[in-house]
């Protein structure tokens, strides 16, 4: 057992292959490794390792996407006018904000989950935001944030050593251990090939709405949230070893990568 070390193992971890010897064992994995013991069925198989079983899995595979896609298509909302116009106006106001909002069909995963809204008494977005900390493989969905608060006061119930919550202080405590000056946070620049994905670094002091001023959004924002002084592998725009910023590309271009990455989340 990879959890206790001490009994036999008796199951393997679909998701992430671990053994576990009991029911505990597998509960304790799940929470320490965020791993939901879904089987990946787009993780990459080597031509060598390849079989029948791997080709049949994905044969299912389309077959599920294309079943989700008709569905989608059937579905009553997409063809609900309200529906269309209260994406026009989150477009529109986007636009007037300098964001060039992109929203998906319906059936698609960040579409079904996306709730931000407009609230135009205030005049004032409330996004749905996730935010990612590579480190510590966690992932939190924040809904109706305001465009006004700071990234700063975002992050703040998470890493701040003194005012963040107890126990996701404690899962993400090799964030909370370091400076903040240590800290950097990093949103994936969109429309570019799955080869050369690149990522902005956000200003933590300047308000959301500031740092999404010019870029491009896929439904909602998914912020990263990493450490300097750790390696990783994200390529940011503008620092040493990172493409000039001009390199960005057209915000006009094609989201098909984009779409295939969310019709095989939404199967």
């Amino acid at each position: 057992c990879e959890t206790c070390s001490k009994e036999e193992a008796k199951y393997r971890c679909p998701r992430c292959m671990k053994y576990s010897c009991s029911l505990l064992c597998v509960k304790k994995h799940k929470l320490a490794l965020s791993c939901n013991g879904v089987r990946d069925k787009t993780a990459f198989v080597s031509v060598n390792e390849f079989t029948d079983l791997h080709l049949l899995s994905d044969y299912r595979f389309l077959e599920d996407v294309g079943r989700t896609a008709d569905a989608a298509a059937r579905h009553c909302i997409v063809h609900s006018p309200a529906t269309k116009r209260l994406l026009y106006c989150l477009r529109n106001k986007a636009r007037g904000c300098n964001i060039e909002l992109k929203t998906l069909p319906v059936g698609f995963t960040k579409r079904r989950e996306n709730s931000t809204t407009f609230n135009f008494v205030e005049n004032k977005f409330y996004w749905h935001l996730k935010l990612v900390f590579p480190h510590c493989h966690a992932e939190y969905t924040l809904k109706g944030v305001p465009d006004d608060k700071t990234l700063a006061d975002i992050l703040k119930p998470y890493i701040d050593p003194v005012e963040s919550d107890p126990v996701v202080c404690q899962r993400l405590k090799i964030y909370t251990a370091s400076p903040q000056s240590d800290v950097q946070i990093l949103m994936k620049i969109e429309n570019r090939n799955r080869n050369s994905i690149r990522y902005n670094e956000l200003d933590a002091s300047r308000s959301l709405l500031d740092n999404l001023k010019g870029k491009v959004i896929i439904e909602y924002p998914t912020l990263f949230v990493v450490l300097k002084t750790l390696k990783n592998d994200m390529v940011v725009l503008g620092q040493a070893g990172g493409e000039p910023a001009e390199s960005l590309g057209s915000e006009n271009s094609s989201l098909s990568s984009v779409e295939e990455g969310e019709i095989r989340d939404s199967s």
